[in-house]
């Protein structure tokens, strides 16, 4: 049985849809992107949905031309995972957060016996191979590593791709065909913004809060990589800009003008904002269905049904040429009214695909 769905539980849920434009769409994708400030994106078609419907009349052409046009990069600022952000804040993301990523992944290079020297060389060949203004291939940046006598065997390539985009070299770019592509991160982002790092930690507190607050101080530390110390710091330089809430004896913090989200169907990808943005996420999702989003804990978050704030169910999407075919597995039997809500929902996903919704 779901955990009842208390009044402070709905007070969070109402006012984080707000603050994330679940309920208010962006005009532009490049808008949302800003405003969320990172958007997780390992899963990408899922992160074009994030953002899509979040953004009136999107589609998924629409996400991708934005990523070509360079109004929203995707590269990994935190917590080593790859996520969308706007251009201009890519750079200052990981002047904070990027040395601490790369000492959590220190012991994983000794075990690949990756060197100081095979990250120079790997430096050097990737600026030879992209200076001009040029893009490439993974596949391709991978065999001029081997070529240049640096193996990228096993996990060793990934993780060389990885201190690159930690290093602010590279940053992904537009797609070829189906593949992704690198480009120098000077040459794809030529005016970036420059923050000295407290005016940085006062950013992501600031942004944060706005976009996904209420929220708390741990919650900021885990989605921003910061210690508990950067983040209070942040949180300190930000303060007159936010409001606070107590919940459940809690401090949250939130945007000056919050104001909560009316009851509605959501159809989220995996991975969205609204579930993945915060360390505790008990508000949407009862702890005895935790498992059931991420199955055996294993990191993949499903797509869910959310109504009214609270997830109560998954849903899953098979892709033909024409058509794409919808099913819903709620926890529990929706309602008429809910069931008519969730194929809304599900539909205007089907318009951002540019096919024809098919419910099974």
């Amino acid at each position: 049985m779901t955990r009842s769905f208390t009044a402070s539980r709905r007070q969070l849920t109402a006012l984080r849809l707000a603050a994330q434009r679940v309920d208010r769409p962006f005009e532009n994708p490049g808008d949302i992107v800003r405003h969320l400030l990172g958007v997780q994106a390992q899963d990408f078609a899922g992160a074009k949905w994030t953002v899509g419907l979040r953004t009136t009349g999107a589609t998924d052409a629409a996400i991708e031309s934005a990523l070509a046009s360079r109004t929203i990069v995707r590269s990994w600022p935190m917590r080593g995972t790859l996520h969308f952000t706007a251009p201009e804040d890519l750079g200052w993301m990981l002047s904070v957060t990027a040395e601490r990523t790369m000492r959590t992944a220190a012991g994983r290079h000794t075990q690949l016996e990756l060197t100081d020297a095979d990250f120079a060389r790997a430096t050097e060949i990737t600026t030879e191979q992209l200076t001009g203004g040029k893009s490439i291939r993974r596949a391709d940046l991978l065999a001029a590593f081997e070529a240049g006598g640096v193996s990228t065997a096993g996990q060793r390539g990934a993780h060389l791709i990885g201190f690159l985009a930690h290093s602010r070299l590279i940053v992904f770019a537009a797609v070829d065909g189906k593949q992704q592509t690198f480009a120098l991160l000077d040459d794809w982002v030529p005016n970036p913004r420059i923050l000295g790092r407290d005016e940085a930690l006062g950013e992501f507190a600031r942004r944060y809060f706005t976009s996904h607050g209420p929220a708390t101080i741990r919650d900021l530390a885990w989605w921003a990589s910061l210690t508990l110390t950067d983040a209070r710091r942040g949180l300190a330089i930000a303060r007159d800009e936010l409001d606070e809430l107590v919940v459940d004896d809690t401090a949250h913090y939130l945007a000056k003008d919050a104001a909560p989200a009316p009851a509605a169907v959501y159809a989220l990808p995996g991975f969205d904002e609204y579930l993945l943005g915060y360390s505790d996420r008990s508000a949407q999702l009862a702890p005895e269905h935790a498992q059931t989003i991420v199955p055996g804990s294993n990191g993949m978050f499903l797509s869910t049904i959310v109504i009214n704030g609270e997830v109560l169910g998954t849903w899953r999407r098979t892709i033909s040429a024409k058509t794409v075919s919808i099913e819903a597995a709620p926890f529990e039997s929706l309602s008429a009214t809910q069931t008519r809500g969730f194929r809304a929902a599900a539909e205007k996903y089907a318009r951002f695909l540019e096919r024809e919704p098919v419910f099974v």
